[in-house]
């Protein structure tokens, strides 16, 4: 069963929209929206293989049957996948190891619409109620649009540090007490 998250039909500060646990049809939806080399620009610069939205997809669904929360479908209020948006523990061994982070990712078409902190704003509310005490968000350099949905969300920076591999490049650790 897909449980849809419900938000009110005219939310006072952006789009209507729904979020819902990534069911394996999403893998697709995913693969699809997201093949885009801009939408990738910060999330390893090219569209990804299908075979990885299979895996995450999958990973997403554990999540959020053991911990009540994940990245979940943004989907628009015609019932289109838009992206995604929620949140999960820390997946790498370094930067934030231990913290739940939150993050989205939309398609081109679903930007500048106010998805994202929207459905940020909701993932808060559902981590806060499954008992998370703080999150943080992890936003290449360069990547304004997400530094833009962490300030509204109020989050601070805390932290830059060079991204391993590409030490070239960095992120920023952003936080928030819930």
């Amino acid at each position: 069963m897909t449980e849809l998250l419900r938000v009110p039909d005219r939310p006072v500060d952006g789009p209507v929209f729904t979020l819902r646990v990534p069911t394996e049809e999403d893998a697709y939806a995913w693969h699809r929206v997201f093949d885009d080399p801009e939408v990738m620009e910060f999330h390893g610069g090219r569209p990804a293989e299908l075979s990885v939205y299979q895996e995450f997809t999958a990973r997403q669904r554990r999540h959020d049957a053991e911990l009540g929360f994940c990245l979940w479908t943004l989907l628009d209020d015609s019932g289109e996948v838009v992206g995604f948006t929620g949140a999960q523990p820390w997946p790498h061994p370094w930067g934030p190891v231990g913290a739940v982070e939150i993050g989205w990712r939309l398609g081109r078409r679903a930007w500048g619409k106010g998805y994202a902190t929207a459905a940020a704003r909701t993932t808060l509310e559902r981590v806060r109620a499954a008992g998370v005490e703080r999150v943080v968000a992890m936003v290449l350099a360069g990547n304004e649009r997400s530094v833009a949905v962490t300030r509204r969300l109020g989050m601070r920076l805390e932290e830059t540090l060079p991204l391993p591999g590409h030490e070239e490049r960095y992120a920023h650790r952003f936080g928030l007490e819930l």
